[in-house]
């Protein structure tokens, strides 16, 4: 690539590159072309203007978000509208006019910014569902350089879309990206499916869609972790990083604080499995949970029922040197993380919905090949998609999670070695480093807008407007990357 990388995200490592495998591979791809990342800084200030943070071989570009934006853009619009409606929870969305109108202000407001920074032989690459709008904003500040949108997490249901207060301009805020990245193959059914029912898109054979006057690709790129990083990790971490509370058996569980993971589900299949499979045995279920979005109604009311989960299973079946549920309600460093997966018989990920959880594929890159633990897996993580050979489970289903738990805690060795042998695979099929790459060689080749004009973006494709073009489904096309 000629230009540079401008990566932009709702946040930015504000100290060099950070343990996570995301943000160690836009590291890497960011130093070696000289880019820009740009995010909200971490804490809330006046500042309206970008301004540099740190040093090393790219610049990382900050703003603040006011009390106001943070929060009805953030807090309120990101993450009480769009993170329930995409996780398919809509009985959560909690709607307000303030919340839009400072999710489109700040998306406008950040694309001043980035308009005065970019090049048109840039690159620009947008991270998830707070930045939505960014590209229909950028587009109108004339801004012709190639922009890709990756979403995170799932991609919505067609008639959930309705809850938004004007359904119509999501496809348009998304159009406006020369190439749509998505998690999985079923993501991007879902995406080709509101297109397929929007009167102004027209499909074309090689997958791209025609939207007013531009094209933008659909195509699905599973994430994956740093296998090799991570790896050295668990390498590196000796000894029992218990101490002396090491327990003889053990499950681990690791996730964010948050409905869509199936916490309290997880606790009460683990409390079946003690009551109906264990005897003779005495697993302990290690569930770390750090805090996310605790002001938040919906994140306060889940850690109140797995605080009283935990106590009632405890309370039932503890043993004076044995506690059943350790529940961890705050973060382990990555490095102690990783010997933790590598000593656990199994994991569990019992997901209600998500993009794709990247704890079942640090699990499963950590363990021993000659002895490894099993990965029990929601089939509603995008994970299942490629991981076909972890115990695959219905989260909704206390019954099958229990079983599924004495069935990994019972398998034989060469079914564990064979089921991890597959997994491992995929693990390694998606690695990080692969996926930035690929992704970046997809959006080059895009070929973005049909008809450029001078000066600004075409004002009749403004938010809201609505300009019909002639419908021709051609061509149904689902794409997959690595």
């Amino acid at each position: 690539m000629a230009g540079r990388l401008i990566v932009v995200s709702n946040r930015i490592p504000t100290e060099g590159a950070t343990a996570g495998g995301l943000a160690v591979a836009l590291h890497d791809s960011l130093s070696g072309t000289g880019g820009i990342w740009i995010g909200a800084h971490p804490e809330v200030g006046p500042e309206e203007s970008l301004f540099e943070i740190g040093d090393g071989p790219y610049q990382r570009l900050a703003f603040q978000l006011s009390r106001s934006e943070y929060e009805n853009y953030y807090l309120g619009f990101s993450n009480c509208v769009l993170w329930p409606l995409f996780h398919r929870r809509s009985d959560l969305v909690v709607l307000k006019s303030a919340y839009l109108q400072e999710y489109l202000s700040l998306n406008r407001r950040l694309s001043n910014m980035v308009a005065e920074v970019a090049r048109p032989d840039d690159l620009i690459w947008v991270h998830d569902y707070h930045l939505l709008p960014l590209a229909h904003y950028l587009r109108e500040q004339g801004v012709a350089a190639k922009i890709g949108l990756f979403l995170h997490i799932p991609f919505p249901a067609l008639a959930d879309l309705s809850i938004l207060p004007d359904p119509s301009i999501f496809a348009e805020w998304l159009a406006s990206y020369d190439l749509l990245g998505l998690q999985t193959q079923a993501d991007t059914a879902r995406c080709l499916e509101m297109y397929r029912a929007d009167e102004r898109a027209e499909f074309f054979q090689d997958g791209s869609i025609k939207f007013r006057d531009r094209l933008v690709r659909v195509k699905s790129f599973p994430i994956g972790i740093a296998v090799d990083a991570f790896q050295s990790l668990a390498d590196y971490s000796t000894g029992n990083p218990f101490g002396a509370e090491q327990p003889q058996e053990y499950i681990i569980g690791v996730d964010r604080l948050d409905y869509t993971k199936g916490l309290p589900n997880r606790f009460r299949a683990f409390g079946e499995y003690l009551h109906d499979y264990a005897e003779g045995r005495r697993p302990s279920l290690i569930q770390i949970a750090p805090p996310t979005r605790e002001v938040v109604e919906a994140y306060r009311q889940i850690t109140e029922e797995l605080e009283e989960l935990s106590g009632r299973i405890n309370g039932r079946y503890a043993e004076l040197d044995w506690t059943p549920i350790r529940y961890i309600h705050r973060p382990i460093a990555r490095d102690r993380l990783a010997g933790i997966y590598r000593g656990a018989r199994a994991c569990l990920v019992t997901s209600l919905a998500d993009g794709m959880n990247l704890v079942a594929k640090e699990y499963v890159a950590v363990q021993i090949p000659d002895d490894p633990g099993v990965l029990i897996l929601s089939r509603f993580a995008g994970a299942a998609e490629d991981m076909t050979d972890a115990l695959l489970v219905n989260p909704y289903d206390i019954d099958e999670v229990a079983k599924a738990i004495d069935t990994a805690l019972n398998m034989p060795a060469e079914e564990r070695i064979a089921r991890h042998r597959s997994c491992m695979a995929a693990v390694q099929a998606t690695d990080v480093g692969r996926w930035t790459k690929h992704f970046l060689a997809a959006l080059i080749a895009s070929q973005g807008r049909l008809a450029i004009s001078s000066g600004k973006h075409d004002r009749h494709s403004r938010i809201g407007e609505e300009r019909p073009e002639p419908r021709q489904v051609k061509f149904q096309h689902v794409e997959k990357s690595i």
